[in-house]
């Protein structure tokens, strides 16, 4: 190969100027497979074995084995992006079903396939708002509990546009109303609100807030995830105009970081969706046929044309996600969504009679996750609570944070007996 392109060494083909070049050595030593082996396993080892009960965006649901068994099949580990859908069908309906799945739960039109996570889907929803917005208008508003890291992906989106991002106060962990009236004018482009809120609460009268955005001529923007949503009321049905959220509730563990983004709209948005939309079509030969219908990215299109410049492919893990979903089947999803809502009911009224805290702190229903108070500091309690095998969130000086997701009725019972010991 280097005789046929006329050069002598590897390194000729590259033009790496010599004060940047790197000519030191990394000062790692070689291994064997067997080493190496040992040697990661000792690093994986000094984690902390703890019984999570995380929450706040990222979930730890039980992911049955068959995903992992169908997801690894060498045909979708090595189809990296299926721009050729003569060779693609087989990934591409698994795409064409995962859209198909966030439509039915949205009742919106348009889902794409896919984005990095939930804060880029925000971020992807406030350009959206600024490009569909009929009359003047630049300010973006979101709930001053926003989850961390979503406000600065959105911050980042919108720099360098007209757009400015305020927050809106809220009461008891759901939308002030009475606030919220007074901030909403022809001036906003876009109303962003979550459910279930960062503090696992659900948001009440999103009708009202449907309304209230229509009215203004602003887009309202609803984050959630495909397991509330399949107990929740339908966005379409309650006014909203493009759903963002994370899909990967289901496919996934708890991956700390990664997720997949869910990007749901309503069909008059269809040119301005960002990513990739799989459609179904026929062959030459009639028979029904997938491929790649829209793509509105920098990456396929001139760059001033585009809605997006997100090249990413998700693709992997959103077959896991429509994988998991088709498992557990309508009723299943439902039915995991109850048990978030009664187990952290149930877990709520076990935590709030022990002497020293209240649970929950919210007076509204809750899925997956409530906050409880402590009379001791809250840090000290989760410290304590850590040494002993469980990871909480702090959110306040006398607040923590609970999720129920992922976790044992055995693993809840030895957090409550835990709690009890560290709350005296």
């Amino acid at each position: 190969m280097l005789e046929a392109v006329g050069v002598d060494a590897v390194e000729d083909l590259f033009d790496i100027p010599s004060d940047i070049r790197f000519d030191d050595t990394f000062g790692i030593d070689a291994r064997t497979e067997r080493e190496t082996r040992r040697l990661v396993r000792s690093i994986l080892e000094r984690n902390d074995d703890l019984t999570e009960l995380l929450g706040r965006g990222h979930y730890g649901y039980y992911v049955p084995s068959l995903v992992d068994h169908l997801a690894d099949r060498a045909e979708f580990l090595t189809s990296y992006t299926q721009y050729q859908p003569e060779i693609s069908q087989g990934f591409l309906q698994a795409l064409f079903e995962y859209q198909s799945l966030l439509v039915e739960l949205t009742g919106l039109e348009i889902a794409n396939c896919s984005m990095y996570d939930a804060a880029t889907a925000l971020g992807e929803a406030a350009t959206l708002a600024e490009r569909v917005r009929e009359t003047s208008g630049h300010r973006v508003l979101v709930p001053d509990l926003i989850r961390e890291g979503r406000d600065g992906t959105l911050a980042n989106y919108v720099a360098g546009t007209d757009l400015v991002v305020e927050t809106y106060p809220t009461d008891d962990a759901n939308v002030d109303r009475e606030a919220i009236t007074e901030l909403v004018d022809d001036d906003v482009v876009m109303l962003y609100v979550e459910n279930p809120t960062v503090r696992g609460t659900i948001e009440e009268g999103l009708e009202w807030l449907g309304e209230l955005t229509a009215e203004n001529d602003a887009l309202f923007v609803l984050g959630s995830d495909p397991i509330a949503l399949s107990l929740l009321q339908r966005p379409a049905d309650v006014g909203a105009d493009v759903v963002v959220g994370d899909a990967s509730v289901l496919g996934l563990p708890t991956s700390y970081g990664m997720g997949l983004g869910l990007f749901a709209t309503r069909e008059r948005f269809l040119r301005q969706v960002p990513g990739r939309l799989v459609g179904a079509s026929e062959d030459d030969t009639g028979r029904r046929a997938y491929t790649l219908t829209l793509q509105t990215r920098e990456q396929h299109i001139r760059r001033e044309r585009a809605t997006s410049n997100i090249c990413t492919n998700q693709a992997w893990v959103a077959l896991r996600t429509a994988i998991h979903a088709a498992v557990l089947g309508p009723t299943g999803m439902v039915e995991l969504a109850r048990r978030d809502v009664t187990r952290a009911e149930n877990l709520a009224g076990r935590v709030d009679d022990l002497v020293g805290t209240k649970a929950p702190v919210h007076d509204r229903h809750h899925l997956r996750e409530f906050v409880a108070h402590v009379d001791q500091p809250a840090a000290a309690v989760a410290d304590d609570l850590e040494e002993r095998g469980f990871a909480v969130h702090v959110v306040g000086d006398h607040e923590i944070q609970v999720c129920v997701a992922g976790a044992t009725d055995g693993e809840l019972d030895a957090f409550v007996d835990t709690l009890e010991v560290v709350v005296r």
